[in-house]
């Protein structure tokens, strides 16, 4: 009998309670839940809350709670969430510190324990955290990415079909950049069915929605005092489920760079089609000079928040 694939998923939170559910649902593989010791009950609370659904609902994956690294051994994908959430009044940025030493942490015990593993970071900031984790684990480029730009482009694509009436699965829309207030929504090659956005909703609205979008997560953190979880871990789970079925999905994701878009050695969101190797390749499209200029200073806020990690 063939063995399932393991998932590891690093923090035990909302997300984490989120990933493991849908991992399962989506029978990719059996689920490691993974927390600090002084959590390891909620792990294996979740874990055990999951597998007693799993049983009514017939879905066939076995979903367990720990604090033992050695339980990812093998593990084929990790997803981290591991970190402090955001709390009102606070910035991606603001989490830097905190979050940079936990994300060390995981990094080393991913490498020791899971050394072929696809990563992908949720953990914010993100764009300093995926980068962190390449650093630390040593692994290959295409194996570590960042979970924003799917989310993001979410948001954006659910915006745009609320106010033009459409059916959400109509629109196409793209995020790219860094996951902050300087991401850039590319109205560009935003359509509905194929027509663009600009010809069905005006100017002015669709600014606003674009400035939306950009304070989205934001916006959800000023409702529930918290951060989103629901959204992010269906980004996350699009990610891994292409790798694990080589789906070659194309999904903007915060990917290595090596001069696409005219910058290099920095993580940031791009679009990028993940297969069963990883990111396989970054799409480069044709941006207007306006969208370049927004980029351009995105990658630049990228580049000084690197910058203020490499001093922590």
């Amino acid at each position: 009998m063939t063995s399932r694939r393991k998932i590891a998923l690093i923090g035990a939170g909302n997300i984490g309670g989120e990933l493991a559910s849908l991992a399962a649902r989506k029978e990719l593989g059996d689920v490691v839940l993974v927390d600090i010791p002084d959590r390891e009950g909620v792990a294996k609370g979740k874990a055990l809350d999951i597998s007693q659904a799993l049983a009514l609902e017939g879905y066939d994956a076995s979903v367990t709670g720990t604090s033992d690294y050695a339980d990812i051994a093998g593990a084929a994908v990790c997803v981290v969430t591991a970190g402090v959430p955001r709390k009102p009044g606070m910035s991606r940025d603001d989490l830097l510190s905190i979050n940079l030493k936990i994300t060390r942490s995981v990094a080393a015990q991913i490498k020791a324990n899971a050394p072929d593993a696809f990563v992908i970071v949720i953990s914010n900031p993100l764009d300093a955290m995926v980068f962190e984790m390449q650093k630390v684990t040593g692994f290959s480029q295409n194996r570590v990415v960042g979970m924003a730009g799917a989310l993001d482009s979410a948001r954006f694509q659910h915006f745009l079909a609320d106010a033009i009436g459409v059916g959400v699965k109509e629109v196409q829309a793209l995020v790219l950049g860094g996951h902050g207030d300087t991401m850039v929504p590319v109205l560009s090659h935003c359509t509905v069915n194929g027509v663009p956005v600009s010809t069905l909703i005006g100017k002015e609205e669709l600014d606003a929605i674009v400035e939306r979008t950009k304070f989205g997560g934001g916006e959800i953190v000023k409702l529930m005092g918290t951060s989103a979880y629901v959204a992010p871990a269906s980004g996350a789970i699009a990610m891994a489920e292409s790798y694990l079925r080589d789906q070659k999905r194309l999904l903007p994701c915060a990917a290595w760079l090596t001069g696409q878009y005219g910058h290099e050695g920095i993580y940031m969101g791009v679009p990028v089609v993940i297969g069963s190797d990883g990111v396989e390749r970054i799409i480069e499209v044709e941006l207007s000079a306006d969208e370049k200029a927004l980029l351009d200073n995105s990658a630049n806020h990228v580049s000084e928040l690197l910058g203020a990690a490499s001093k922590l």
